[in-house]
């Protein structure tokens, strides 16, 4: 297939940009210069001189008609002819093979007959058929160039300049010298050039082109800002975090690149079909004019019904069908947060029967905050023990231990330093503080070791509660609880809709489960499953023939997202390359997995779409490419074959472009 120029990477190099630029002007330019001479060829041709009633022969004007002709085959059937050596090269007959071949057909033909062989040249045929081959090319390259149109956009949006801040004054430089710790100034109104936080002022940032959140949001001093993201009234000091092309933006242009050219089931699948058509395509013609030939037609008549034959059979719209979807369809997902590392797990989408949330963090905000301190001895106030929790939790990111140092921020205590830290999987932490040893567990731990529940210890249905341990003595407990997102209900609600169960699989305790799987209408929950206990879960579904998404947070959920059928990283916006997932969602928005699933479902549509006019085309016209219904009149000119076959082209070509995202 010769799309190659679909897979090389667009905007990325621009070399590779303007090459495939270049290419656009230089079928445009011999397409022109062959619409010219195509013009004397018409006329000087006896059979449309026949058709129109005149005769312009004179002495050697069949010579000028093979000079012209001459032209038009070596310069307009250039590209062609260089694609055929190309693919004879590496023995994968395609597109250009068959053109190629068809036209060298006619011209070898045409010119024997210059040269007294008994007939009628196909001049006329051979000009026009190029004309339009060129013509189609050139269509067919500019809708590939706007399917990668999108990704473009996602280069364009890096400016190319930042305002680097220098002791004495503010300097513009170019972006890509930008390094770890510079410092930029970004202006109202313009784009962020590079990843950082924020060192000063503040303003509300525009991210919606790289994360899909249409509503600005609000960035302060130590909030971290995206490169590309577009700056609002106000104006800001920022820190760079990292070079340029490890920017965010970078990450998801590099990503979406990858994947337009990863392969996945459908694309394998049109590639060979492309293969047969082209083997059926040079078979059929081959038959057909042996079947004419030798039927008593004249050679000119069997050479016609073969050219057009192979011209019409070119596989060009089914080696577009997928590719154009590909484009347009991952770097639209990349606009609106979802990003696809893995085309097959993209398409796997629409099989979706059942959705594991991972862990609450996706349905609830993940914030926890402190919702009450109590302390169970006398002699410890409650500001105490969170003193000495938030000694423990200074080194975690989880987010029960970020609830506990916000609550110890507030309350301006400032945690002392511990020792001998140990993480006790999946049921908290140890560590020597001030010379005491102090834990900081879950509930599940008080069970294991026989520690009896203390009186009088109440939380309600959505509170996660750690328990503090002084010296092996019970001391006190820390309640937290997690807001449920507002958009939650209704993403579980249209994924009923659409036949799909959602569960939710979490570490959290049953009470908080069951509350948060209760409020939303889950199917089903799971809780206090440790890590690599997800993984088994998973299986057990998959076991039962559900084909199943498991959305996490890419990190530690690596094993479990990597044996579910789709994985789905959710909330690791900055640090997208979510190892094991196959999509990231950049806004951890459960409504963003009822798009992708949807989407996912548009794609394939579109891409069956494509597949089936693309082959159903060639199934309708070859037959009367070949002449079937010749003793009723009807009969394709190879230039008719070549304008359908450019027609079927545009039309996989324009549906293509009509993808959104719901």
């Amino acid at each position: 297939m010769e799309h190659q120029h679909l897979h090389a990477a667009p905007g990325m190099n621009h070399a590779g940009h303007d090459h495939h630029s270049m290419m656009i002007m230089d079928f445009r330019k011999r397409f022109y210069v062959v619409f010219v001479l195509t013009i004397p060829i018409m006329l000087l041709s006896t059979m449309i001189q026949h058709f129109m009633g005149v005769n312009w022969q004179f002495a050697g004007s069949q010579y000028i008609l093979f000079a012209l002709s001459s032209v038009v085959f070596f310069y307009g059937g250039w590209p062609f002819l260089k694609g055929l050596a190309d693919e004879v090269k590496l023995k994968t007959p395609g597109m250009m093979f068959l053109i190629g071949f068809a036209i060298t057909v006619a011209y070898i033909y045409s010119v024997a007959i210059v040269f007294g062989l008994e007939g009628m040249d196909f001049f006329w045929e051979l000009a026009t058929l190029i004309l339009i081959m060129l013509l189609g090319h050139w269509i067919e390259m500019k809708s590939v160039a706007g399917a990668s149109k999108e990704l473009e956009l996602l280069v364009q949006l890096m400016p190319a300049e930042a305002h680097m801040v220098m002791p004495d004054m503010v300097h513009d430089v170019k972006t890509d010298t930008l390094k770890e710790n510079d410092i930029i100034l970004v202006k109202p109104g313009e784009k962020v050039a590079a990843d950082g936080i924020i060192s000063e002022g503040e303003s509300y940032l525009n991210e919606s082109m790289l994360t899909g959140e249409s509503k600005p949001v609000q960035k302060v001093k130590g909030d971290k800002v995206i490169a590309g993201a577009i700056n609002g009234n106000g104006s800001i000091k920022v820190t760079v975090s990292h070079a340029a092309k490890d920017s965010y933006l970078s990450q998801v242009i590099k990503l979406v690149d990858d994947a337009q050219k990863s392969k996945s089931k459908t694309q394998l699948l049109a590639d060979t079909a492309a293969k047969w058509l082209t083997i059926i395509a040079l078979i059929s013609g081959i038959a057909t004019f042996l079947y004419w030939y030798l039927t008593g037609q004249s050679l000119a008549f069997a050479m016609e019904r073969m050219v057009t034959v192979i011209v019409i059979c070119c596989p060009h719209a089914l080696g577009l069908a997928v590719p154009l979807v590909v484009a347009k369809s991952t770097a639209l997902s990349a606009k609106n947060g979802l990003l696809i590392k893995n085309r097959t797990a993209f398409e796997n989408a629409r099989k979706i029967t059942t959705i594991v949330f991972d862990k609450t963090g996706t349905l609830t905000v993940g914030r926890f905050e402190v919702s009450k301190v109590v302390s169970l001895q006398k002699d410890i106030s409650e500001n105490e023990i969170i003193r000495l929790a938030s000694a423990l939790e200074q080194k975690s990111e989880h987010p029960i231990a970020t609830g506990i140092l916000q609550k110890a921020k507030d309350l301006s205590i400032s945690p002392p330093a511990t020792e001998s830290f140990n993480a006790i999987t999946g049921k908290g932490v140890e560590a020597t503080v001030e010379g005491k040893k102090i834990l900081v567990v879950s509930p599940g731990y008080l069970k294991e070791n026989n520690i009896p529940i203390p009186e009088g210890y109440t939380v309600n249905d959505i509170e996660t509660v750690v328990f503090i341990i002084i010296n092996k003595q019970l001391a006190g407990y820390i309640a937290l609880s997690d807001e449920i997102r507002p958009e939650s209900a209704e993403a579980v609600k249209t994924l009923q809709q659409h036949n799909i169960k959602s569960i939710l699989l979490t570490g959290d305790n049953n009470k908080v489960a069951k509350s948060v799987s209760e409020t939303l209408g889950l199917d089903s929950f799971i809780a206090e499953v440790l890590p690599h206990q997800k993984l088994e879960k998973i299986k057990e579904l998959q076991n039962k023939g559900e084909f199943v998404a498991m959305t996490g947070d890419g990190v530690n959920d690596a094993p479990a997202l990597a044996i579910a059928d789709v994985g789905i990283a959710v909330g690791s916006g900055s640090d997208i390359a979510a190892e094991t997932a196959g999509i990231v969602l950049v806004n951890s928005n459960p409504r963003d997995i009822v798009s992708l699933i949807l989407f996912g479902k548009a794609t394939y549509r579109k891409m069956i779409q494509n597949l089936a006019w693309a082959t159903g085309y060639n199934v309708v016209a070859l037959p009367l490419a070949a002449g079937v219904l010749y003793k009723q009149g009807i009969l394709l000119s190879p230039a008719a074959g070549a304008v359908l076959m450019t027609v079927s082209t545009i039309v996989v070509a324009v549906n293509a472009s009509l993808l959104k995202v719901k």
